[in-house]
């Protein structure tokens, strides 16, 4: 069966949710994107801010992250789930494995954008659980952690989303 290598770099980085959206899946390697910013300024569906790989054009910024391999279907699946063609789009692009490698993957890009917009604590925990999980560099960890959320008014949601770490 055709498989894809996918690029996580928010939420999906956590492989519980991203099983828990597509099944299982297979972690690559973590990776690096040079040349930009993580914002959570990515306009969602829900009203909080979600992810978004910011190109910013500067050597210095770089996004830490994970690259998974899933089948074609998978792919599509989490294509719904991240809303492709509603805020997020898709290409492929060049990422750096830990082994010094270039490998290319694809990984979703906000096209809807609100810089005013916070993300909810259990999406921001999403993001922390995928960092410590694949042991990206303290430092980025830390930029994650000082991000600002607000709470999330459905409680319901709240719990649900973060039930999967039970």
């Amino acid at each position: 069966m055709n498989t894809v290598l996918y690029f996580a770099y928010g939420s999906n980085m956590s492989v519980a949710r991203l099983e828990n959206r597509v099944s299982s899946v297979q972690v690559i390697t973590k990776a690096r994107l040079d040349n930009h910013q993580l914002r959570f300024h990515k306009r969602s569906r829900d009203g909080s801010g979600k992810c978004n790989a910011k190109c910013v054009g500067n050597a210095a910024d770089t996004i830490y992250g994970v690259v998974f391999e899933m089948t074609v279907p998978q792919k599509r699946l989490l294509d719904v789930y991240e809303g492709l063609g509603n805020g997020y789009d898709q290409k492929d692009i060049s990422v750096i494995a830990s082994n010094g490698k270039t490998l290319t993957a694809q990984y979703y890009y906000a096209t809807e954008i609100d810089n005013s917009l916070k993300p909810y604590e259990w999406y921001k925990q999403h993001v922390l659980q995928g960092a410590y999980e694949h042991g990206l560099p303290p430092d980025y960890i830390a930029s994650i952690e000082s991000i600002k959320t607000v709470p999330d008014l459905n409680t319901k949601r709240h719990k649900r989303e973060l039930y999967i770490y039970c």
